[in-house]
């Protein structure tokens, strides 16, 4: 029986994708050389960043005024070389602490200059999206965590703001349209909607750079890695070579439009039958907040939850047991899963019933 991933990450990917990666494995293109193997400076590999690039402009319309870059180190790596890169110990950057990784973000920003927290749900252990709070005049920039996997919450709409956005998009890039103008750096592991883990993409606003006194060590400044064409360093091929697969995958879909509706669809079944089954109950307070990539409930009865598990489990759903954190269930439906992975879902659940 295959398996059906609703794994958070590293996550479900597309099986065509998966089939080309595959066969570039073994020999990349009819070259004699697998994709494992061959030099990031080769023609070859310059022609896949190439191609990656455009297709990230294309998709999500980047101007270029944005960098586009693909680093190693994960989006964990980008928590402090955002704030590294535009923060100066005396300014202030905003901060809306939604999550795990938000918090993190935090912690590693007040390492460079002064945080200001404008707004949090941890009170209510991250249940909801904050709203009603007013973002204070004079930020150098204002960061957020658009999608949070562990608590199954999502921006629906983002913060109204002078000054530019920050954003974590690892688990919903290229999910949904964005206003791209309003964001002054993207970042996103890949590991949820793009690609195996190893590589994360970053769009950043070139005249943000060199605003900082502090000295900024090569490997740690955006604007050495849009002048080497993320190639400073051996960047991690495999993974971008991928990426790149998802994005003309994207493409060949419809692109982001399609990518929503697709996303929209899929989520309203599962909340549907979460809302309307005795059985459980979904943990996100405020609906308005509920994700479309990551959805997380429980059993109404906590003795029902082993038992749940194995049924779905069974059915060929793997990777549903939510985060250690927080328990209960997490069902991440990325831009790969299909609908029907949904459906079988659901009829698990109805089963259950």
């Amino acid at each position: 029986m295959k398996k059906i991933n609703f794994s958070a990450g590293p996550a479900i990917l597309p099986a065509s994708v998966i089939d080309q990666a595959a066969a570039a494995v073994r020999d990349l293109d009819g070259s004699g050389l697998s994709i494992l193997e061959i030099s990031h400076r080769s023609k070859a590999f310059d022609a896949v960043l190439v191609e990656a690039e455009e297709l990230v402009r294309e998709i999500l319309g980047v101007g270029e005024e944005y960098g586009v870059l693909f680093l190693s180190g994960g989006a964990s790596t980008q928590f402090f070389y955002t704030a590294m890169n535009l923060l100066n110990p005396d300014e202030t950057a905003g901060y809306l602490d939604t999550g795990s990784w938000s918090a993190k973000a935090i912690k590693e920003a007040k390492l460079f200059g002064k945080v200001d927290v404008v707004a949090s749900s941890k009170p209510s252990n991250y249940d909801h999206i904050p709203t009603g709070y007013t973002v204070p005049e004079g930020l150098k920039y204002l960061h957020l965590t658009s999608n949070n996997t562990i608590f199954g919450t999502q921006f629906a709409t983002f913060p109204e703001t002078t000054a530019p956005l920050v954003a974590d998009m690892s688990s919903d890039i290229f999910s949904r349209r964005l206003p791209l103008e309003r964001f002054g750096i993207i970042y996103a592991g890949a590991q949820k909607n793009l690609g195996p883990a190893g590589a994360t993409l970053v769009i950043v606003r070139k005249d943000l750079l060199g605003t900082v006194e502090r000295q900024l060590p090569s490997m740690l400044d955006y604007r050495v890695h849009i002048k080497g064409g993320s190639t400073f360093n051996t960047p991690p091929v495999f993974p971008i070579y991928v990426m790149m697969l998802t994005l003309r995958w994207i493409k060949e879909q419809g692109g982001l439009e399609a990518m929503e509706r697709h996303n929209e669809r899929k989520a309203r079944l599962l909340y549907e039958e979460i809302d309307r089954n005795p059985k459980f109950r979904g943990t996100v307070a405020n609906k308005e907040s509920r994700s479309l990539m990551n959805v997380t409930f429980v059993c109404t009865d906590e003795a029902d939850t082993g038992r749940f598990l194995a049924a779905a489990e069974a059915a060929g759903c793997d990777g549903i047991k939510g985060h250690r954190s927080v328990g209960g269930f997490r069902a991440s439906i990325y831009n790969s899963m299909p609908y029907e992975g949904v459906e079988t879902l659901v009829k698990v659940m109805q089963d259950f019933s």
